[in-house]
């Protein structure tokens, strides 16, 4: 399942190739990708068809695009104009296992898993298609309505600020690449959580984004056990945790991503390779790097957790004993 990183991978490459741009025709080749659209196909068409993309906004991985109908369009610097009515709808993008939004052109051959093709006003030098691909079909394109934020402030990671959210995305909390992120509300909702600290990372009413792969990256780097109960968590280890997600997450976006097979890709059709810089997960038996840097001789375990796994080193992410700390 794609995580921040790779869905953030994806929001800045639709942001360079899609926004201002106009929709002029969209083709659904496989219903199923858009069965999230209630009022079906035609509808589905009917709402995206002259519209013009104003922006690409993702809150942890949660995805989409802001639409305007009446040909209003950001400017240079990032804005709208004052007059403009903030739009009401936007086009939703959910990946599920699977899903690849890619920007290709009309001379490109169809993807044997081709589920929804959007045509776009041509712009010189950039793509003219933007085509979603699902071979699982879990994921799915949908139009949703825009609400206002409850802080007022912007809905999530955007190139324009815009004080409206997707409804679907509307109850999670935000996510540690936001800059509108708040540590200190991070960390009362952590405290009141009264549960473990890896199943509190993987809570999107407490923090957005973080899935099995990053929880467990990012609680190595700050050397604290999945176990450990939240509310046993003093304020420094909050803070070092925070820093450690943020860096996993900062170098996972430089290295595009985590790609274990094909099936995630950014919009280029490129794989990420932060997989390749993994210090805890999926190295069960291997030594642990921080120990083995110390001369120790620590490695890296395999636990059950939530019907997946949990990779930590017994030295350095020592288990809490007793359940307190």
């Amino acid at each position: 399942m794609p995580e921040l990183p790779e869905v953030e991978v994806v929001r800045r490459g639709l942001a360079r190739w899609v926004r201002g741009r106009t929709i002029t025709a969209v083709e659904v080749l496989d219903p199923r990708s858009i069965r999230r659209h209630a009022l079906g196909t035609e509808d589905f068409v009917g709402n995206l068809e002259h519209a013009t993309v104003l922006d690409v906004v993702r809150r942890g991985k949660f995805l989409w695009m802001p639409l305007s109908m009446d040909g209003v369009s950001a400017t240079g610097d990032g804005t709208l104009p004052e007059v403009a009515t903030l739009p009401k709808v936007a086009l939703m993008a959910h990946l599920g296992m699977s899903g690849q939004l890619l920007m290709q052109d009309p001379d490109v051959p169809d993807e044997k898993h081709l589920k929804v093709r959007i045509s776009l006003s041509p712009v010189e030098g950039m793509p003219e298609q933007l085509r979603f691909v699902d071979q699982r079909i879990f994921g799915g394109l949908f139009v949703t309505s825009l609400v206002p934020t409850p802080d007022s402030g912007p809905g999530g990671l955007g190139e324009t600020p815009l004080p409206e959210i997707a409804e679907e995305a509307s109850h999670i909390a935000r996510d540690p690449l936001d800059p509108w992120f708040s540590f200190d509300a991070f960390y009362r909702n952590v405290k009141k959580r009264k549960t473990g600290l890896k199943r509190a990372l993987l809570d999107q009413g407490v923090i957005s984004g973080i899935g099995n792969i990053y929880a467990d990256e990012a609680l190595w780097k700050a050397q604290l056990h999945y176990a450990r109960p939240t509310d046993t968590l003093r304020r420094a280890d909050a803070e070092r945790l925070i820093s450690a997600v943020k860096d996993v997450m900062d170098a996972a976006l430089a290295a595009g991503g985590t790609s274990f097979d094909s099936l995630y890709v950014n919009v280029n059709g490129d794989s990420g390779y932060f997989a390749r810089s993994l210090n805890a997960y999926g190295r069960a038996g291997e030594y642990c790097l921080r120990c083995a840097g110390k001369g120790l001789q620590s490695v890296i375990k395999r636990e059950q957790f939530m019907n997946r796994s949990s990779y930590t080193c017994p030295v350095c992410q020592p288990r809490p004993r007793n359940g307190r700390w």
